[in-house]
């Protein structure tokens, strides 16, 4: 789903309602609107069970839309608050989109470097290895253990795209990548402060929010932290200065940015989720400007890993050139 159109459609949805447009109408005005594709149609089946009586709680569960919002609009729908939740909920998605575009435009680039050189060193590899065959055809045995060495730097570089492609793709990689590397680390602790703040500041206690937030997480590292948290809620310890346990992937300035907000924890959250947010921002940027010349140095190492043997095996050829002529 694409984030950005869909903290457009909350914010109008949330702006209609304000107005006094029924929900089913609002819902419908939006849909016709929209292009076509799945998020209209699951906002029209929306439409179309509103409009048949089904329950707001029950039409939701039936459509395939993220779980946390599914969960923020019974918090509105049960506060007699849908619209202004669904503003909080447009800002939510707009920041999501905004950090996570910057992050695929980070994943994007290396791995383009990566075709990029693999096509480059296939290439090469094809006129090196047809160059030397055809040159020591006429001079004596084939070079073989040079041209083998010219299909090392592809291999390498195949075998780095199918790893790259499998992080992103295999759900559970994903997720673990996500808590590991610079930048998404800090986009992920960012986006789940905030989704934490945006419950906490719509009267879901502290337990469901953590439970939540768990239940989102899936099968990432966080999951575990989040689990304790909710265990030393649970267990009497409701205040953040009492967790004192570490809890990775949650490094100890997190924690710290949450145990300041005293007794407002959702204001603690929310402070870690800006401070966490620029911090992202700062090492996207940081890894952009970098990525360049990096990029160029890697390429042109793998193109002299593949000039090197070529040159060695022309050194050969001379050297047997030389003591023919001596002959």
């Amino acid at each position: 789903m694409n984030h950005d159109e869909f903290a457009f459609f909350n914010q109008q949805l949330g702006a209609m309602l304000r107005d006094g447009i029924p929900l089913e109408g609002a819902l419908k005005q939006l849909a016709a609107g929209m292009r076509t594709g799945p998020f209209r149609t699951e906002i029209q089946a929306l439409e179309g069970d509103l409009a048949k009586g089904t329950p707001l709680k029950e039409a939701l569960v039936r459509r395939n839309l993220p779980d946390f919002y599914k969960r923020m609009v019974e918090v509105g729908t049960r506060s007699n608050d849908l619209p202004g939740v669904l503003t909080l909920l447009a800002d939510h998605y707009h920041r999501a989109n905004a950090l996570w575009t910057r992050l695929k435009g980070l994943m994007v680039y290396p791995l383009l470097v990566l075709l990029v050189s693999l096509g480059l060193t296939l290439v090469l590899s094809v006129l090196f290895s047809r160059f030397l065959s055809n040159l020591f055809d006429q001079f004596g045995p084939q070079p073989t253990l040079f041209i083998a060495s010219m299909w090392i730097p592809p291999l390498v570089l195949g075998a780095l795209v199918i790893l790259a492609l499998a992080a992103l793709w295999i759900p559970k990689w994903r997720a673990r990548l996500r808590w590991r590397l610079p930048a998404f680390r800090e986009a992920s602790l960012a986006q789940l402060a905030s989704s934490i703040a945006l419950m906490l500041r719509n009267g879901v206690t502290l337990p469901e929010a953590l439970a939540m937030a768990e239940t989102l997480e899936g099968a990432s590292p966080a999951r575990t932290a989040l689990a304790r948290w909710r265990y030393f809620v649970e267990a009497g310890q409701g205040k953040p200065t009492q967790w004192y346990r570490p809890s990775p992937p949650f490094p100890p300035l997190f924690l710290w940015l949450v145990q300041k907000g005293g007794e407002d924890v959702g204001a603690g959250f929310q402070k870690a989720a800006e401070i966490y947010q620029a911090r992202a921002s700062y090492r996207i940027e940081l890894a952009l400007y970098g990525a360049l010349p990096v990029s160029i140095l890697f390429l042109g190492q793998m193109v002299f890993w593949q000039v090197a043997p070529l040159m060695k095996a022309m050194s050969v050829m001379m050297s047997w050139l030389g003591d023919m002529g001596n002959m």
